[in-house]
């Protein structure tokens, strides 16, 4: 089938759709509709047929959300009325999945109905590019194209095209891929007992399965399919880690790891019930992958990541990339080079040893690795790292500004006449994405106007734990009063 042949019968008018880097997402029953997911899956039916090999297929999956596996039904219905073939899983599964299987069995693409770590209220659907990983800028370009293409002309009215439509199932070769990470034998001699939650998301029973089968003590809280996420928010920081933590205490656990809802992004809790954020995850996977493996290659980060993984860098001889905010840059760069380990702040780790893309499960996996290689806790091997390279405290803060607030708070702070936070002198700016600026040796801070929210995130990072939050307090008293 050409693009031609996916023009429309009838004219529709749908709501506003926008694409992000990995798609879209909406609020169910509102902006999130059948009749939206249809104008969505038309709009990557078109981008496939013009832009990649659609003989080749697209990978659809779906998460645990309220109707997803319905949608992803009448998504496959639209892409094979294209004339595209597709496998659409049997069963719920995590994104990461979904790529690693396009990746796999070189297909076209990914779809993957979900909406991440956004709370039950909200669904969407996420592309995998053929590479299986985020789309690069110049795809999210092509896509956002097609989908105006798509608002404005409507769904084709054409039938799907049964013949092309085949089940899949995408837990057996995930878990068999994942099965070949890590060291097994090191990790069954330690003897460690860990605990994973899924939280209620689509990476259910998958890190529980991998260390069961290798006779490795693992327990699940929170892994019933459960549309509401239990009334917690599908993200693995605090305080919706709680369950976990508790879990950790009363089952006296080596460690506990959870995902969000689909399974990308990980959080930790070591043994003494201590939760362990992003930066600190990425910093002992890059010790541990380019210093106790030795593995080569290049480090990655985005622009608000910890300064501790550029010393850990250096001490192992490693380049140091920084790119903007979003994981599509380390993607970019993994396919462009060879990226030992790539990271973002919001928790999304990926290696060269297993795909371009975040994965939790791979995550967990290397972090219990780590813990083997050295019979340590992560808190232990925390306080290693702090003793060797020195501390490193990182906070963030979200604030809900007016659009003019923002504009007036990156004019503030990239303006060379403001030169000091509280007693701190400001040494020097970076404006990469956002403005960053140095408070002498102590840290930096970093403002940054979200795109498409009435938010101003403000990061920063220092030696004390005390300072991070004074400076925090401080951009946000400077910042309310614009």
């Amino acid at each position: 089938m050409t693009v031609q042949q996916l023009q429309p019968v009838a004219h529709y008018s749908p709501a506003q759709i926008k694409f992000g880097t990995d798609g879209w997402r909406a609020i169910i029953a509102e902006d999130f509709t059948f009749a939206n997911a249809r104008i969505v899956a038309n709009a990557i039916a078109r981008y496939v047929i013009r832009s990649e090999d659609a003989r080749k297929g697209v990978i659809i999956g779906y998460d645990h959300r309220f109707a997803s596996d319905t949608v992803a039904k009448a998504v496959s219905d639209v892409i094979t009325a294209s004339g595209t073939p597709v496998w659409l899983t049997d069963k719920p599964c995590p994104t990461p999945a979904v790529s690693l299987l396009v990746r796999q069995r070189h297909a076209a693409g990914g779809i993957v109905v979900t909406a991440s770590h956004n709370p039950y209220r909200w669904n969407g659907i996420k592309y995998k590019a053929s590479y299986g990983s985020s789309a690069l800028p110049s795809i999210v370009a092509d896509r956002k194209h097609e989908l105006a293409v798509a608002q404005d002309r409507g769904t084709p009215a054409l039938p799907p095209r049964k013949d092309l439509q085949h089940a899949l199932d995408p837990r057996a070769p995930y878990l068999d891929a994942l099965e070949e990470l890590v060291d097994w034998d090191r990790l069954r001699k330690a003897n460690f007992r860990f605990v994973a939650d899924p939280m209620h998301g689509s990476s259910a029973g998958l890190l529980r399965e991998l260390f069961t089968r290798n006779n490795i003590r693992c327990d699940e809280i929170r892994g019933t399919h459960d549309p509401r996420f239990g009334g917690a928010h599908p993200e693995p920081i605090e305080p919706h880690v709680q369950p976990l933590r508790d879990a950790v205490l009363a089952g006296k656990y080596d460690a506990g790891f959870c995902a969000d809802g689909d399974g990308d992004r990980i959080g930790a809790i070591d043994r003494d019930g201590s939760f362990l954020n992003p930066h600190q995850l990425f910093a002992l996977l890059v010790w541990h992958l380019a210093g106790t493996r030795n593995l080569p290659g290049d480090i990655a980060k985005t622009f608000s990541v910890t300064k501790l993984i550029d010393k850990i860098a250096a001490k192992f001889g490693r380049t140091l990339h920084e790119v903007p905010i979003g994981f599509k840059y380390i993607c970019e760069l993994m396919l462009e080079r060879n990226i030992l380990a790539g990271g973002e702040e919001s928790g999304g780790f990926g290696t060269s040893l297993y795909l371009p893309e975040r994965d939790a499960t791979v995550s967990a996996l290397f972090l219990a690795e780590l813990m083997a290689w050295h019979g340590k806790s992560l808190g232990q091997l925390l306080a290693a790292l702090h003793s060797e390279f020195g501390e490193y405290h990182y906070g963030r803060v979200d604030l809900d500004v007016q659009p003019e607030q923002k504009q007036k708070a990156i004019a503030r702070f990239s303006d060379s006449a403001f030169t000091r936070i509280l007693e701190w002198p400001i040494t020097h700016r970076e404006n990469m994405d956002g403005v960053k600026v140095y408070l002498g040796d102590i840290g930096w801070v970093m403002v940054r106007a979200s795109g498409t929210e009435n938010l101003l995130r403000v990061y920063s990072e220092t030696s004390q734990r005390e300072t991070t939050s004074q400076v925090l307090a401080a951009v946000t008293h400077i910042v309310q009063h614009l």
